[in-house]
């Protein structure tokens, strides 16, 4: 009778115990994926909150030699923590690259969770142009940081670059060195979303439609891509200065590059400036059946269902770039093996968080989801 009730009291004691050290690593991970959420929107930290990301970092500028050329990169260590797991955080269609200032708080507060995040930086993708060649560089990207850590490592895509980062992950040859694909705010179907910049709205799986006013910067995007669709080929250089400083929002120097043009390049530059003018979409129209093809080589659709890497989608519900329907698509036709986790989330626009107070539970679901990722990314 002793022995049972020792035994019985030991069970009593250690069951406890034994759930709460099993359950300690998703705490954790909800606690710092609330940090890196806080962070990420530039809110306060409270304490507690805090410790889960309190690891020092330190920053190393890096050039990788890939069998795609030299890749500059930045990698954020966590300095007590040589070994840690290992992740890729890619940069969206921004001028600024790896240095854009969302991106660099990002992969700061990752790798003071402990994670070694390394940044890549896509000239392509930093040039507003969308092509093949960067889901190469992905690729090699990748496989260099999964030989340099030891293992396949886990990857984060922002807008373009998450559908790119799906298309490489489908490759087999770098397939072995994605531990998993984390698509934020990503295309499934560039030519869905080449459309929704025509006619505002888009098809759900469910027969259902999306509909949202699209922001200007996607069919400029378009534009710039492909500019000597839109005007003579001896104005593509100049009117394109004048398109690159208005995607960078440089008022002044968008002034400037317009003042050195002829009154006809000042008139296309501003013809295709106006996204809404029914010339412009005509224009769009057109350059846009001419790319089919091309559009088909950087999307994820038709490709995802033999997809074995496991895959997190994130998408912001007011994506007005981007529409939420992408991920939606992509989520019904990914195996249900290997899609771990979709949210289309309330609290998020396209990248940007929303200014409105969201409620509590949507909070809680961003706050879980991006747990399971933070759980995922430290599994060896």
């Amino acid at each position: 009778m002793t022995t049972r009730r020792g035994v019985f009291w030991l069970l009593l004691v250690a069951g406890p115990l034994v759930l709460c050290v099993a359950a300690w690593p998703f705490a954790l991970a909800h606690l710092q994926a609330t940090a890196v959420l806080k962070l990420v929107s530039q809110q306060p930290v409270p304490w507690l909150v805090g410790e889960a990301v309190a690891e020092p970092i330190a920053t190393e500028d890096i050039s990788l030699d890939t069998a795609a050329g030299k890749v500059r990169g930045r990698l954020y260590l966590p300095i007590n923590k040589p070994n840690a797991p290992a992740m890729i955080v890619l940069h969206g269609v921004h001028y600024l690259g790896i240095d854009e200032p969302r991106l660099e708080s990002f992969a700061a507060a990752m790798a003071s969770c402990g994670l070694r995040v390394l940044t890549p930086e896509l000239p392509e993708i930093k040039d507003y142009r969308i092509d093949a060649g960067s889901i190469r560089m992905i690729g090699e990207s990748t496989k260099w940081f999964a030989g340099k850590t030891g293992g396949p490592v886990g990857v984060m895509g922002l807008s373009f670059s998450g559908g790119l980062a799906l298309l490489a992950a489908a490759d087999p040859v770098y397939r072995p060195d994605f531990k998993f694909v984390f698509a934020v705010g990503a295309q499934d179907a560039m030519g869905h979303v080449a459309n929704y910049y025509l006619t505002g709205k888009e098809q759900r799986p469910d027969g259902s439609f999306e509909s949202l006013t699209p922001h200007e910067y996607g069919a400029l995007v378009l534009e710039y891509e492909h500019l000597d669709d839109f005007v003579p080929s001896e104005d593509v250089d100049a009117v394109r200065k004048v398109l690159r400083q208005h995607l960078y929002e440089d008022k002044a120097a968008e002034d400037a590059a317009l003042a050195v043009l002829t009154s006809q390049q000042t008139g296309e530059a501003k013809q295709l400036m106006d996204s809404n003018s029914p010339v412009t979409r005509a224009m769009l129209a057109k350059a846009n059946a001419l790319h089919i093809e091309d559009m088909a080589g950087l999307s994820p659709a038709g490709r995802l269902k033999t997809m074995t890497t496991p895959v997190y989608l994130l998408h912001g519900e007011a994506d007005n770039i981007i529409p939420a329907a992408e991920t939606l698509w992509m989520a019904s036709e990914l195996p249900g093996s290997t899609l771990k986790a979709v949210l289309v989330s309330p609290v998020l626009s396209h990248l940007d968080f929303e200014a409105a107070q969201p409620g509590l539970w949507d909070e809680w679901r961003l706050v879980h989801f991006m747990a399971l990722v933070m759980h995922a990314a430290e599994q060896r």
